[in-house]
């Protein structure tokens, strides 16, 4: 098994990087560098670039941000062998553009693609597995299950099998916000007998009892973990994340399962509610994230690139809520200890 599978088999934080934008919309490399720091020290084992946390509209001519957001965030946290920080890359679009950003993306040294389907919605599951081979002969492929809420799409069982049998599929990102269909893709995993791909919860409503359930199918069945989380949750917070990751590992080996574990599951449920906007079906989610950051000094503003994404009335009263309640969930401490020297650095 190579070196990029074992890791992702290990667990890891993998948080989705965030743009930074100052208030009149320019792109600040200094502040994006901070960021990208923050993420390496905090202890995250990966970073994901390009994705819908980055804002898919780099990609449009206009911004013309895809290429040197891509390239800044790979030469600023370097190397993913040695033990260095794997990096994940969105790669969007139909078939020809999906795999032009393959290429993209491994002349930048991006160990595997988080393949978007939300472009793919009319077509046949078939036609989309086919995609998908096609993308994974350019660079290892990181599945990835959208909920349809936020531009996904539902997708089969048997979908998920035939995915499966791609043997350049490195991991999958299941971000289905759905309970069956989770389990979809975990049994099609287990049953397709691919135990080198790692599962990744982008479940950001259920984090905690993602990474703490044993998935088994029959009464024969070694169970089946998810290794790790890479999530829009994580860009925030990220030295709690890294070491929440941790201590669930130990609770694993030790088996025994405190009842305390579902209440932090709840909270944790509560604060996304609250950074990614699902009072107003996550409008402002990106706006959230960055508003976060923003508050501890690491973005310049909560700005996006579109118009249309701001924080929701009452959402930063929201955040103010669960920040409050959950003291736990804050890397306030941490930031302030780092935060000029990052910035100093950029």
């Amino acid at each position: 098994m190579n070196e990029l599978r074992q890791r992702l088999l290990e667990g890891m934080v993998i948080p989705a990087c965030p743009l930074a934008l100052d208030s009149d919309g320019r792109w600040s490399e200094r502040h994006q560098g901070a960021v990208l720091d923050y993420y390496r020290e905090a202890g995250a084992g990966g970073i994901a670039v390009g994705v819908h946390t980055t804002q898919f509209e780099i990609r449009e001519p206009q911004v013309g941000l895809y290429e040197p957001v891509l390239e800044f965030a790979s030469d600023r946290v370097g190397s993913g062998t040695q033990q260095g920080m794997i990096k994940v890359a969105g790669i969007c679009g139909e078939t020809a553009q999906a795999i032009r950003e393959a290429e993209t993306v491994e002349k930048f040294g991006y160990d595997a693609g988080l393949l978007s389907l939300a472009a793919l919605k009319d077509w046949s599951e078939e036609a989309i597995v086919e995609h998908c081979r096609e993308v994974a002969e350019v660079i290892p492929v990181f599945g990835f299950y959208l909920q349809p809420a936020v531009g996904g799409r539902d997708l089969s069982y048997g979908f998920w099998r035939e995915f499966a049998e791609i043997e350049n599929v490195v991991a999958i990102k299941i971000a289905a916000f759905n309970r069956y269909r989770t389990l979809d893709v975990i049994r099609a995993v287990v049953e397709a007998g691919r135990d080198d791909i790692a599962l990744y919860t982008g479940n950001d409503d259920h984090i905690i009892g993602d990474l703490l359930t044993p998935f088994s199918f029959t009464e024969d069945d070694e169970p089946r973990w998810f290794s790790g989380g890479l999530l829009g949750q994580w860009a925030v917070w990220t030295e709690r994340a890294v070491s929440l990751l941790e201590e669930i590992k130990r609770v694993r080996e030790s088996g025994l399962l405190l009842v305390e574990w579902l209440t932090r599951n709840a909270q944790l449920t509560d604060a996304n509610a609250a950074v990614f906007d699902a009072a107003n079906g996550f409008a402002g989610c990106i706006a959230g994230i960055n508003e976060v950051l923003r508050r501890q000094g690491l973005l310049p503003s909560n700005r996006c690139l579109s118009a249309e994404e701001v924080l929701s009335p009452g959402q930063g009263a929201e955040i103010d809520r669960v920040i409050s309640a959950y003291p736990w969930l804050a890397d306030d401490a941490f930031v302030v200890q780092n935060r000029d020297r990052w910035l100093e650095n950029s």
